[in-house]
């Protein structure tokens, strides 16, 4: 968990361009809030129509998932979800590069008496988030007001790893990587809270298939398991981009009862049906193009088309 440090290849010419667009968006990011949420539709509209495979990703996602739906209503929620997708460029520059006394304004936090009844009784907890486009914010707005550390994936490019490690930093104690298990139930035996989100496919090995959305869907295994190692809660918490344009709401929920419990497939069971609930309620902000279904049963076809090379 050691801060990020810069490198000096990071001013190679081949980082350039990326050098080039992160200064755009940051110049971009001073802009009032509601011109960037209008900026971040524009930039989901422009999506929509360029990035085709995840367009088909995404919809092939909301037909699973949502199959009494009309087609209709599906083409509409998949035009909002790009919206949305837009939006989240926009946000996660505010999340990374806002003062605080900035960010704070666009915000409200309830439930954190769950947050504080654990502390109080000596308990680690996993922070248990979903994959909204909103998960930057949601991120910092509660971890100004709650010292946490966040897992996540190491990014491919070098440089790119190294602005997304220092904005999140802003607002949280530090980052773990995620294979770094030992590192994640240190902290939860000594009752720190841990940022993790378990609702994506990360294959087989790690996994049950148990239903979402009444799907079979490769369901990672590890919530239960670190709550069980660290002695840790699991509490989820949610963040929605409210209607009116006036910021975000973040919702700590109470912690899940007797959990986790004698059957991992029951354990991830509950957790895929909070996912529905949650994801139920706000579809349009969800992370749809994910490949969420990707691996599939022994001897069950594939649910999406194969990529063009």
């Amino acid at each position: 968990m050691d801060r990020p440090v810069f490198r000096g290849y990071f001013l190679h010419p081949r980082f350039w361009p990326l050098w080039l667009g992160l200064g755009l968006l940051w110049l971009v990011s001073l802009l009032p809030y509601p011109v960037l949420m209008r900026l971040g539709r524009w930039l989901g509209g422009l999506m929509y129509h360029l990035a085709r495979s995840r367009r088909q990703i995404a919809a092939r996602n909301l037909e699973l998932c949502f199959p009494r739906m009309s087609a209709a209503e599906r083409q509409r929620l998949l035009r909002e979800n790009f919206a949305s997708t837009g939006m989240t460029f926009f946000e996660m520059a505010i999340s990374w590069w806002w003062p605080a006394d900035r960010l704070r304004k666009l915000g409200s936090v309830e439930g954190l008496e769950h947050l504080e009844q654990a502390r109080a009784d000596g308990q680690g907890v996993i922070l248990m988030a979903l994959h909204f486009t909103t998960l930057e914010m949601g991120g910092g707005l509660l971890g100004m007001q709650q010292d946490m550390y966040g897992m996540y994936r190491p990014h491919k490019n070098l440089l790119f790893d190294y602005i997304q490690r220092r904005g999140r930093e802003q607002r949280l104690l530090g980052v773990i990587e995620r294979d770094d298990v030992r590192g994640m139930l240190k902290l939860l035996r000594a009752g720190g809270v841990v940022w993790y989100a378990p609702d994506q496919d990360y294959g087989a090995q790690r996994s049950i298939f148990v239903p979402l959305f009444g799907v079979p869907a490769a369901t990672v295994t590890a919530t239960s398991k670190f709550a069980r190692l660290g002695r840790a809660r699991v509490i989820p918490f949610t963040q929605v981009r409210l209607a009116d344009g006036s910021g975000y709401k973040v919702m700590v929920h109470p912690p899940l009862t007797d959990f986790p419990g004698d059957d991992e497939e029951a354990d991830c069971l509950r957790i895929n049906q909070w996912i529905e609930q949650a994801v139920a309620a706000c579809p349009e902000q969800y992370l749809w193009a994910h490949r969420r279904f990707k691996t599939r049963p022994s001897g069950e076809p594939k649910l999406y088309r194969k990529r063009r090379s």
